[in-house]
């Protein structure tokens, strides 16, 4: 049994599940510091200063200011500013796979385009070809 799990795990799909997994990851966390550090506040500027982690409704346990403080004093709240995040964090990386996945195509079709060099003709073709050339240069 042990040996055929390593058969399994050595198979170089696992491999390439892991490799793209643990580069996915990488990926999630730069895109999400792109939105976070760069793109909300921009969005923020845009629409007056609003801050989107602070836009949340208190259900029960007063009002805060800050979603911050509401967790802390333990309020129940629906984060709208949040989820708001999110959807930008996802689009940003649906726009993000799209383009890397459109210029991998855009290269793969240079590649299918590119002409093939005829394979070299067999030994025996070249042997024939050179008695011929010194048949016909001896006439």
């Amino acid at each position: 049994m042990l040996k055929e799990f390593k058969v399994f795990a050595m198979r170089g799909n696992v491999i390439d599940l892991a490799v793209g997994i643990i580069i996915g990851a990488a990926f999630g966390k730069i895109v999400s510091s792109l939105v976070k550090d760069i793109l909300t506040p921009f969005i923020g500027l845009i629409t007056g200063g609003v801050d989107f982690r602070n836009i949340f409704i208190t259900l029960k346990g007063g009002a805060f200011e800050t979603l911050e403080a509401a967790e802390k004093a333990g309020a129940v709240t629906v984060n709208i500013g949040v989820f708001l995040n999110s959807v930008i964090d996802f689009i940003i990386v649906a726009f993000a796979i799209f383009f890397i996945i459109k210029q991998m195509n855009r290269l793969k079709r240079k590649e299918e385009a590119a002409p093939e060099v005829p394979a070299p003709p067999p030994k025996q073709e070249v042997l024939l070809e050179e008695i011929r050339d010194l048949l016909k240069n001896r006439q």
